[in-house]
């Protein structure tokens, strides 16, 4: 800490400090509370915030700091009152994750940002001119957390009565609860889950440490249903509930101590469809041990939550900039916000992963796998048709024009690969707002209708194959921004993934169905990378990486191809194996080199359901 005695002593004991590090400029008169100055000061994932009367800025923000210092100090006066700058580390960030305010007990939350007064401090004359020059600041939601300068003593007076008024500790562990969330995270975890993140927080735990202990808890639940005992079962499901308690606290260890990271962002985005793909095998394999061969519903139940979830990434990415984005139904929708019950019950209808993961842990204890899956592949039918069928409404009646960068994340998200960009470098593309979605489901249909119908093994289902190729590479021919073009690549997810299924159920070739589980593991995890680098703003894998691993087209055209040329050797397994290991290790390779990288985005989930 360092006090300045006017403007000129701040941007000189400022231009001393290494400019690798985080500083901040806090007027002496600041009233308020500790939180208040360590949500506005202590955020790593913004390069400058403020608060009234305080300031930050991390390394990357500095030059325009002292720009800005410089100005304001020209405007002021050298001599004028100031602050105190205060040279602090770098904070250690360790996942993401967005502090929101309170929705723990479905309460109506604070608002979602404080307004902006003219802030007369220095600090806030700083900030207002980092904002003029293009630099963004960062101003976080404070609710009833008091941060003020006063200007005379009755200012100062009501200040301080709000301090004492409100328990800050009782705010922090508040918002550390990720806003909305589904009903039983919200009721049946979040009221204790928030104590324990408190609890490894003043240990020095890391959100990181928590989110790998849920991992290998949810591993654990893994193995104990691959035994295929009951007492393995009712041991998994308690694992599996443990293994969601500790996956909810490691978010809101983050928020309540403010450690956010790109380590943390990409674990907690790929963990959780580790855990839960890990569990279906677990299953499947303690089935098997128990004599009921359920690999086929294991890996039905894994296609179709993955293609849930494409739904939902692709709809959004299609719609979250789109220019004059109205629509009747989202009206209807946010009209329904308003009656508190409704929220509860389209939260719980769309199956989020606390409610799933209570009916999977519950029926794991108390039924038998197969009962599982089918509840599984029962409730997310119901929910997919729900979500989607709602998606649908919004894009036919919403009037919106799509961007340039909209219709080029829907391209990426496709995962064309050589075949289909060949076709679609020549192919002239269609016109028509229902064309695009239609030809990538004729593609589809006639791809995975050839492996459903056509005899196993057929020369016909590679020339299907072909058919899809075409049809693929015409569906992407023309920018996607289409009113329904945020079909395109669920359609292509759920051509490329059931083909799969069809293929290696149809086969019966010893293990090539959790052959097949793997490979369509390994593919799904190159999507979801794809999905989370997108909404980091940083675009989507190299193209390298997508014509290395064949695109969506090409996977799906060389499965066929294997399947007609091992028809009935155990050399289609085999084919599947190596398959699903050298898509795994191109894509794990390239994704760990990313996610580790200075350059990779810090990605929130806030109110995502998953």
């Amino acid at each position: 800490m360092l006090t300045a005695a006017d403007a000129g002593d701040a941007a000189a004991l400022l231009a001393a400090v290494p400019a690798g590090r985080r500083v901040a400029l806090v007027d002496p008169r600041f009233v308020g509370h500790l939180h208040a100055l360590r949500l506005g000061l202590t955020d790593p994932r913004f390069p400058a915030a403020t608060v009234p009367g305080a300031l930050t800025a991390q390394a990357e923000a500095r030059p325009a700091l002292v720009r800005a210092l410089q100005s304001t100090t020209a405007a002021v006066g050298a001599g004028a009152p100031t602050a105190v700058p205060e040279a602090g580390a770098e904070t250690a960030p360790q996942t993401a994750a967005e502090p929101t305010t309170d929705q723990a007990t479905g309460e109506t939350a604070a608002p979602a940002a404080d307004p902006a007064p003219e802030d007369p401090t220095l600090p806030g004359r700083i900030a207002a001119a980092l904002e003029a020059e293009g630099t963004p600041v960062h101003r976080p939601a404070l609710g009833s957390l008091v941060a003020a300068v006063p200007a005379d003593a009755e200012q100062e007076a009501a200040a301080v009565a709000g301090l004492t008024s409100v328990d800050d500790e009782a705010v922090r562990l508040r918002s550390a609860v990720k806003a909305h969330d589904g009903f039983f995270t919200t009721f049946c975890i979040s009221p204790y889950s928030r104590y324990i993140a408190r609890w490894c927080a003043r240990r020095g735990l890391t959100p990181n440490q928590v989110t790998t202990a849920s991992l290998v808890t949810a591993l654990v639940a893994a193995g104990a249903a691959a035994t295929g005992t009951r007492g393995g079962y009712i041991a998994a499901g308690i694992l599996l509930l443990v293994s969601f308690v500790l996956d909810c606290t490691d978010g809101q260890l983050a928020r309540y101590s403010l450690q956010y990271s790109t380590m943390g962002a990409w674990l907690d985005a790929t963990f959780d469809r580790a855990k839960e793909y890990a569990f279906y095998a677990g299953l499947a394999i303690g089935a098997v041990r128990g004599g009921d061969d359920v690999w086929t519903l294991a890996l039905g139940a894994m296609v179709l939550q993955s293609c849930r979830h494409v739904v939902d990434f692709s709809f959004n990415e299609a719609n979250h900039d789109a220019v004059a984005n109205t629509s009747p139904t989202a009206a209807l929708s946010n009209k329904l916000d308003s009656v508190g019950w409704t929220v509860w019950a389209r939260r719980m209808i769309v199956l989020p992963i606390g409610e799933r993961w209570a009916m999977i842990a519950v029926l794991t204890a108390l039924t038998t796998p197969r009962i599982v899956f089918y509840a599984l592949l029962v409730g997310c039918s119901l929910a997919a048709c729900y979500t989607t069928a709602g998606r649908l409404l919004r894009s036919l009646t919403r009037k919106a024009r799509r961007t340039d960068r909209a219709a080029q994340a829907l391209a990426d998200l496709a995962d064309s690969g050589p075949l289909a960009q060949a076709v679609a470098a020549v192919a002239p593309g269609f016109r028509g707002a229902f064309t695009v979605p239609a030809v990538a489901l004729l593609g589809a249909l006639v791809m995975v209708g050839s492996a459903l119908f056509l005899p196993y093994g057929s020369w016909l289902t590679v020339a299907a194959a072909g058919v899809y190729v075409l049809l693929s590479g015409l569906a992407v021919a023309r920018p996607l921004k289409g009113a329904l073009d945020w079909l395109v690549p669920p359609v292509f997810r759920a051509a490329e993934y059931v083909t799969i299924l069809v293929l290696a159920a149809r086969s019966d070739v010893p293990h090539a169905v959790p052959a097949a589980f793997g490979l369509v593991s390994a593919v799904a995890y190159h999507h979801y990378d794809t999905v989370y680098r997108i909404r980091g703003g940083t675009g989507a894998p190299p193209g390298w990486l997508v014509r290395t691993i064949g695109g969506h087209e090409g996977r799906t055209a060389l499965v066929a191809v294997l399947a007609a040329v091992l028809t009935h050797a155990s050399g289609f397994t085999t084919a599947l194996t190596a398959l699903a290991v050298a898509v795994a290790l191109v894509v794990l390779v390239e994704s760990i080199r990313f996610w580790v990288s200075s350059s990779a985005p810090a990605v929130h989930d806030e109110g995502e359901l998953a």
